[in-house]
């Protein structure tokens, strides 16, 4: 997918990227975590990515494009061009029928997606129906 020389003038910059810059960074400061890793999968996360790091996918099979498998680049094919990127707003107050009044407004005012929080006594383990 990419060029040999250019794979290598990266691979090159990078090992120098992490002598000269990131080194002294990480010897004066360190990091919050020995090793960083994906909420779902446990994989683990980089200090930095380059084309290096993909040079043997194929792109159609392995990225693809927007709107069709693997998804990799998003489930619509026009993307945010076709509509904005959900807004979401953690919504959820008061009892059961306050929050469905609430969400009702929301989406009577536009918006295209809720983040539910639920009304309050259910987020702390009450029965919101009890008294």
């Amino acid at each position: 997918m990419f060029d040999k020389e250019d794979l290598e003038a990266i691979r090159e910059a990078k090992a120098e990227w992490e002598a000269e810059t990131a080194q002294p960074t990480l010897d004066r400061f360190g990091e919050r975590a020995e090793e960083f890793t994906t909420d779902t999968g446990g994989q683990t996360v980089k200090r930095l990515y380059t084309p290096a790091d993909v040079a043997d996918l194929e792109y159609q099979e392995d990225i693809g494009f927007p709107g069709e498998e693997p998804y990799t680049r998003g489930v619509y094919s026009t993307m945010h061009r076709g509509q904005l990127w959900t807004m979401r707003q953690y919504a959820g107050m008061g009892t059961a029928s306050e929050t469905n009044e609430r969400f009702n407004y929301l989406i009577e005012q536009g918006s295209s997606g809720l983040s539910m929080a639920f009304d309050l006594p259910t987020q702390m383990g009450y029965d919101s129906d009890a008294g």
